[in-house]
């Protein structure tokens, strides 16, 4: 009988120990065996496209570089040879337009101090040289980078921007990020402005959106009506985000890539294409663990491909939106054209009345903003106004 239950006890306790080894650690960082690792290190392709690229104007070819890229010391570099690598492996799919993650240049975990170290003018080296591979490759790039810039009396600002570059090498904007996330962003950042231009690649309509700004309908809807056809959003989007105290958060990132990306392509009858980093970055103790959620959505709200969440992927897909009929029955009728406008006033007013159970969910009335809750005002990259108590 001691032998029976001497045997239950290792029986359960091997199988305790081989549960730990690979159960998520309380971080939310994965165990993985050095094997399984690599592999998820190892580039793998998805696929949707057809025997043509698309004729100019019809559509585009878009790839998404989903990716562990480096960070720290010596990132810039060894990211921008990763940079051409991937440009030559896409060039094998006659891809027309890809994009890298947020941030990729330098990483995303930078420190203040970090920040004025690897930021560049948006004719620095790194933006040079992108535009120089893809005037040799014939395709457009999205390259976001730290972006520093001389502004009016000498000040020196810093942005979280995304280098529009043309399939002729052209840079038709450095974008810098409008809606930054959390405490971290705001230490790092200065909020950048905005009109969401249309880019045209291969005669093709195309807006981008920062990370953040994908969750942002309004932002969308503005791209959609100054004509774009596809929206493509570089993000940074990890399990859990890292409070200013150094804990982790009490819930994690929503992982927006299957609610919200359908969505708004669907409710804008455009293509979205979310386009984020997969694996760790490291900055001191500190370890971002990246949800690897990247994925290219149809107008109707359908997944074209997506990627693993741990896998280094190349996202490619033909987006053309003949081949796609409209969201409803009635002819000549979708949201686009019926919109009132007149009537969405209180989208822009700068007070509104909402309740706010994040402080005190047991008295939620006791957070219900008296008199309305006021948004801040930005001005030389900074909130300048406090939100009402």
């Amino acid at each position: 009988m001691k032998k029976f239950v001497l045997l239950i006890f290792v029986f359960f306790s091997a199988i305790s120990g081989f549960s730990q080894k690979n159960i998520p650690f309380g971080d939310g960082t994965p165990d993985y065996r050095k094997c399984v690792e690599n592999s998820y290190r190892k580039l793998q392709y998805k696929t949707s496209i057809y025997d043509e690229v698309p004729k100019p104007g019809s559509g585009i070819r878009l790839g998404i570089y989903q990716i562990q890229a480096a960070c720290g010391e010596g990132a810039t570099e060894n990211n921008m040879k990763l940079l051409e690598e991937a440009v030559k492996l896409a060039k094998k799919f006659d891809v027309q337009l890809l994009s890298f993650p947020e941030l990729y240049v330098p990483g995303y975990t930078l420190s203040p101090e970090d920040v004025r170290k690897v930021a560049e003018y948006k004719d620095g080296p790194s933006i040079t040289k992108a535009k120089e591979i893809a005037k040799k490759y014939n395709m457009a790039l999205f390259v976001p980078y730290a972006e520093k810039v001389n502004e009016t009396n000498n000040v020196i600002r810093y942005y979280d921007s995304i280098a529009v570059i043309n399939e002729k090498g052209e840079l038709l904007n450095s974008y810098k990020k409008t809606q930054l996330y959390g405490q971290q962003e705001r230490d790092n950042w200065s909020f950048g402005n905005s009109e969401y231009p249309v880019y045209n690649f291969f005669y093709f309509p195309v807006g981008v959106l920062n990370c953040y700004e994908c969750e942002f309908p309004e932002l969308q809807r503005i791209l959609a009506l100054n004509g774009a056809k596809l929206i493509v959003g570089p993000t940074a989007a990890d399990n859990y985000y890292r409070l200013p105290d150094g804990k982790r958060s009490d819930v994690p990132y929503p992982d927006i890539s299957k609610i919200l990306i359908p969505a708004n392509a669907y409710a804008n009858n455009i293509f979205f294409a979310y386009s984020n980093r997969c694996g760790y970055e490291q900055r001191g103790k500190d370890q971002w663990h990246y949800r690897g959620n990247s994925i290219i959505c149809g107008p109707h709200g359908d997944i074209i491909v997506e990627a693993n969440h741990e896998q280094n992927t190349m996202l490619i897909a033909d987006c053309i939106p003949d081949y796609y009929g409209m969201t409803h029955p009635a002819p000549k009728y979708y949201y686009l054209k019926d919109r009132r406008p007149e009537l969405y006033k209180k989208l822009i007013s700068e007070k509104a009345d909402f309740l706010d159970t994040t402080d005190d969910p047991i008295n939620p009335d006791t957070d219900f903003f008296d008199g309305g809750f006021e948004y801040p005002v930005y001005k030389n990259g900074k909130e300048i106004t406090k939100q009402a108590p």
